[in-house]
């Protein structure tokens, strides 16, 4: 089993930047293929993008593809997710998520996750 804690998150222009971390803890983290997700208000939660476990591939939906990036420090046992050029439309709950099969896969694990709001 694996715990997650995301923290970065917090209110934020159009334009500007913020960067996410997902802290984990219990089972070896390199386990684990780790993914991002969102969920906007009245909005169904959405797949943000994924770092497989054994290659370090990403994968990004294209609503955010080019403007963030997903990268992983295994001596941290961390998950960051780096947003740039942000914008109001990006506004969410950002959930992190662990996962023992691919990016695509079922996602076993959730954090609690971490809000974050982009101003126009």
């Amino acid at each position: 089993q694996v715990q997650l804690v995301e923290s970065g998150g917090g209110l934020v222009q159009a334009g500007g930047s913020l960067r996410l971390s997902c802290a984990a803890s219990g089972r070896t983290f390199s386990t684990y293929t780790m993914g991002w997700f969102r969920q906007a208000p009245g909005k169904e939660r959405e797949f943000v993008g994924g770092i497989s476990r054994i290659s370090g591939n990403t994968n990004y939906a294209d609503s955010v593809k080019g403007r963030f990036t997903i990268s992983r420090d295994s001596a941290k046992n961390t998950v960051y997710l780096q947003m740039n050029s942000l914008k109001p439309e990006d506004t969410a709950v950002y959930y992190c998520a662990a996962s023992l099969g691919g990016i695509y896969g079922n996602y076993n694990y959730w954090g609690q996750g971490t809000q974050v709001t982009v101003s126009s």
